[in-house]
């Protein structure tokens, strides 16, 4: 028997089983576990944010960071007190976008945008998704350009190119922000952009006060995120950093971006990994870390057909002076060069405590002219060359005219050691470095 069939009614039906059902707005919290809250009964993708609303009245922001079938996992970005069971979770926005603009420059921000100089907040115009834009790697300029950084040790040993991307490992209490703050203020560039991630709260407000300074301060972006904030929000911080200096350079500015530090950056997605279930492998560091940091350092460079560049220097902390650290490992091979402070000449009193031995430019030879370049090379062949006999010359043991070439370095020690030493306030440009190089070595 043939059935009538209403062809109003019948599309009406289809279409409404074809169109996606709505996303629902909020959920229940179901409990909490370490780190994370558990939620069920709303819909929201990976970063989106969200809201506790407590009983009382009491709210809390939390990111979606994982999930698990129909359980959402949130991370809190502060303590979750006042929440409990059953507490209405609402989706307040299903993306990351922060807004951008020059009104940046000077100011002192954390991870979410919010001004903690105490200032009113930075009247910004441009939106850009905190994650970026990919670049694709055929359309990057080159490095060949000379980047003066007026620190002699770098600057004639390791010589920087506009767009490399540089490690400085080092280990606790060996002057690392001190070098941090000679960078910041006398690289030759238009933006300075400085993360101060996962750090001790003290030193945010010194950094800025005596390493940077009003003037170091007017042509830079501080985004701070200290040691005693949610992962989440480290995370974050790092990212904002990222994306004000992309904004930067995508109008053409050469940039300097800082990274302080990229081993607190690790811990912070080590926590949310453990926390959401992730397997630890090295030293305790789940996949993710080592996902995580090469898409960080690839978000610097040279931008598009040579528009612009970021110069990134990421301080790497060496636990226990251990330079085999897995986060130092993955930094050095993802990284173009890495500057290694040593404790034994920090001990020594030997200022920035830039050890040669480990240290490497992977971008210096395509920089400098063939007599620069053999130059630089001469000196660092001698300067190792005396680390290596220090103890038989410290007890009388070499005899000179042994070997010409250790001779010329015993002869001329006490000047290289005058050439890589630096006060940090007084800056020391490219071309008197290279000057004062070529005059210790023809004399």
């Amino acid at each position: 028997m043939a059935r009538i069939v209403d062809f109003d009614t019948e599309v009406t039906r289809s279409m409404a089983q074809l169109r996606a059902p709505e996303p629902q707005r909020s959920g229940t919290l179901v409990r909490l576990v370490g780190l994370t809250l558990e939620t069920r009964g709303i819909m929201a993708p990976l970063g989106a944010c969200c809201e506790v609303i407590g009983r009382h009245g009491h709210r809390v922001e939390a990111e979606v960071v994982g999930f698990n079938d129909k359980t959402l996992f949130l991370m809190p970005f502060s303590e979750p007190t006042g929440v409990g069971p059953g507490d209405v979770v609402r989706v307040v926005s299903h993306s990351s976008n922060v807004k951008l603009g020059s009104a940046l420059l000077g100011r002192v921000i954390d991870g979410r945008g919010e001004p903690l100089d105490g200032l009113p907040a930075p009247e910004c115009h441009d939106t850009l998704s905190l994650l970026g834009r990919p670049l694709n790697p055929m359309e990057r300029g080159p490095i060949d350009k000379v980047l003066d950084v007026g620190v002699k040790a770098i600057n004639g040993m390791l010589t920087m190119g506009r767009g490399q991307r540089i490690g400085l490992v080092a280990g606790s209490g060996v002057g690392k922000s001190v070098l941090l703050g000679m960078l910041t203020r006398f690289t030759k560039a238009d933006v300075v952009v400085i993360g101060l991630i996962g750090e001790r709260g003290r030193e945010v407000q010194a950094f800025i006060s005596e390493s940077l300074g009003k003037e170091g301060l007017a042509k830079s972006v501080v985004v701070a995120s200290p040691a005693n904030v949610s992962p989440v929000l480290r995370l974050k911080a790092t990212h904002m950093t990222h994306v004000i200096a992309e904004y930067f350079r995508d109008q053409g500015l050469n940039v300097l971006m800082l990274v302080d530090s990229l081993t607190r950056v690790a811990h912070a997605q080590r926590e949310i990994g453990l926390a959401i279930g992730e397997p630890p492998t090295a030293k305790g560091y789940p996949p993710s870390v080592f996902a995580l940091l090469p898409n960080l350092i690839e978000r610097a460079g040279v931008g598009r057909h040579g528009v612009g560049s970021i110069t990134a220097i990421y301080t790497v902390l060496a636990e226990g002076d251990d330079a085999s650290d897995p986060i130092v490992d993955i930094a050095r091979a993802s990284l173009d060069g890495q500057v290694m402070l040593s404790r034994k000449l920090a001990d020594a009193a030997h200022y920035p405590a830039i050890d040669l031995t480990g240290s490497i430019s992977r971008i210096m030879q395509s920089l400098l002219d063939p007599n620069d370049l053999k130059q630089a090379n001469r000196f660092r062949r001698m300067w190792t060359l005396y680390q290596q006999n220090l103890d038989l010359i410290q007890v009388g043991a070499y005899e000179r005219g042994t070997n010409p070439e250790l001779d010329d370095a015993i002869r001329l020690h006490d000047r290289m050691v005058a050439f890589l030493q630096q006060d940090m306030h007084i800056d020391q440009d490219y071309e008197s470095t290279r000057t004062e190089l070529r005059a210790l070595l023809e004399s």
